[in-house]
């Protein structure tokens, strides 16, 4: 099956009440023209209202009037997948994507590693993003109280944060700054889910081996044009450190009690693949469960071009991206976003393997 013929898969997370289901009413509702199937993982009528619905099916797949699916499951999604895949391929259905939608207490890592540990959920569907909503009146609170809504945070290539209007400018600033430390590399947005764009939700290529790292530029950098935290001696590079972790508009210590951070490692030198494979897999072995993604545009001895490198989980693969351009300057960049990583047992292992 040719890349063009996969199906794009994409994962809708976010704790409860922050606006999936308006999300997906609205996905579901519009004339777009896209061939999805959505599913649900707990479905129950008051999750997608009946109008939309093509009444009279008692099977569990449901056919909307704007020619979108609907399948409901209780059971696992490995086995749904692998059904709408067949019956897509016996021309039952007509669909070229399909979204997710987790419940809003679940961990989407187990949901993630069914796309690349399942081998015929792998060679039919593409992982395309994990998008996670943030309801911005309650999400302080969520993020304080329940690990699993910050794992959605680190997880997330897209970060949506709903309800802004509920609350003060202040108190966004302060969300964003928090959601940033945790997760850098997602794009964060503050919608009204009347109008969001599609093109916010699909084809992010969020899993693409591509060499754009994606962190906000703002975690590397802080306003004051100085490194966002001050270079650490030892390594010459962010330390990340959870002293130098404050909120800078209120001085709270946020990231001091989020227990999903990120942090970043940068050299200007070439790292040795071998040590480099070694020391990683010494990592996932121990943290692995707690490694949510990781990603680094490397500078390898012994190529010439970039390697690009991502991560879930203990799962963890590279491939070559593009030559280093004439005057490129070449440097490794590395983001970890984790469970109380120890950030300088990462920071020491990654200088050590370097050239």
């Amino acid at each position: 099956m040719g890349i063009m013929s996969m199906i794009s898969a994409t994962i809708l997370t976010g704790f409860l009440g922050a606006g999936k289901t308006t999300l997906l009413k609205r996905v579901l509702s519009q004339n777009h023209g896209l061939k999805l199937a959505i599913i649900e993982n707990e479905f129950g009528s008051e999750n997608i209202d009946h109008d939309i619905l093509v009444t009279g099916s008692k099977e569990q797949i449901i056919q909307m009037n704007n020619g979108c699916i609907c399948c409901t499951i209780r059971e696992d999604l490995r086995a749904a997948l692998q059904l709408l895949a067949t019956q897509k391929r016996q021309g039952l259905l007509d669909f070229d994507r399909v979204v997710i939608e987790t419940t809003g207490v679940a961990d989407p890592g187990p949901v993630v590693q069914t796309f690349f540990m399942d081998d015929e959920v792998a060679t039919c569907y593409l992982l395309d993003s994990i998008l996670t909503l943030v309801d911005a009146k309650h999400a302080q609170a969520q993020l304080d109280q329940h690990q699993e809504a910050r794992r959605q945070v680190g997880f997330a290539d897209q970060i949506f944060i709903s309800k802004t209007d509920l609350v003060a400018a202040s108190d966004t600033t302060a969300l964003m700054d928090r959601l940033r430390q945790m997760n850098p590399r997602a794009r964060l947005q503050a919608v009204h889910f009347g109008d969001v764009l599609l093109s916010d939700i699909f084809d992010l290529h969020g899993f693409h081996l591509d060499d754009r790292l994606g962190i906000d530029p703002d975690f590397l950098q802080s306003n004051d044009g100085h490194d966002h935290h001050p270079r650490c001696h030892e390594h010459g590079t962010d330390c990340g450190c959870q002293s130098h972790r404050l909120d800078h508009h209120h001085g709270r210590p946020h990231a001091l009690h989020d227990d999903v951070s990120s942090f970043v490692f940068r050299s200007d030198k070439a790292l040795d693949p071998k040590r480099l494979e070694d020391f990683l897999g010494a990592m996932v072995e121990v943290y692995g469960p707690r490694m949510l993604r990781y990603k680094g545009v490397l500078s390898m001895q012994g190529t010439d071009r970039k390697v690009i490198f991502q991560g879930v989980h203990q799962l963890m693969g590279s491939d070559l991206g593009q030559v280093w351009a004439d005057g490129e300057k070449r440097e490794s960049k590395m983001v970890f976003i984790g469970i109380d990583l120890p950030v300088d047992i990462f920071l020491q292992g990654m200088e050590q393997s370097l050239v």
